[in-house]
């Protein structure tokens, strides 16, 4: 289903039509005593990381299936695989400006805004959220005001709840006048 939005103008026909599409991404990764551990493009003090082919950036990975999803560009594993020793040790930051420019070049969609959610009991990140908004402000071309960052627990449930893991959600809005 697509969904035609018609805005007053200036033009002949007096309406012009703007197209939205919606992604959706989730990504999980496994913890493990020793490695970095990378949220958001910034690195965070933990004693645990994620264990990853890359910086195992779950919230930039999330974002970039959403972005894909929405652009009907298949998904991260596609355009960056694990299998492949280029990105072996990537920096995610890179994977999403990659990701952002293929749906800009390829497909002329803009970014409109994101919502995330990141499932974990440690590290708290609230005091790191307004560093990442500014991060992927900056890698992602868009405004602060567009970026939002919510963290939750899972009440010592599951793998996340047990520490064992992290998770996280993203939406994307995209639009294309």
């Amino acid at each position: 289903m697509q969904l035609h939005l018609r805005f007053f103008t200036s033009s002949s026909s007096g309406f012009y039509k703007m197209k939205i599409k919606v992604g959706f991404g989730y990504d999980v990764h496994q913890l493990a005593p020793g490695r970095e551990f990378w949220l958001g493009g910034i690195k965070i003090d933990h004693d645990k990381g994620p264990v990853a082919n890359s910086d195992g950036d779950v919230l930039i990975h999330a974002l970039c299936d959403a972005i894909l999803g929405a652009a009907n560009m298949r998904d991260i594993g596609y355009h960056f695989p694990e299998t492949s020793a280029e990105f072996k040790g990537i920096d995610s930051k890179i994977m999403l400006q990659r990701t952002v420019d293929m749906v800009r070049k390829q497909k002329r969609f803009q970014i409109s805004n994101i919502d995330t959610t990141v499932c974990q009991e440690k590290p708290k990140i609230k005091d790191y959220i307004p560093k990442m908004q500014a991060v992927l402000s900056e890698v992602m071309q868009i405004d602060l005001e567009d970026i939002s960052i919510k963290a939750t627990t899972t009440e010592k449930l599951g793998f996340v709840g047990e520490e064992k893991g992290l998770a996280v959600y993203a939406t994307v809005l995209l639009i294309r006048e």
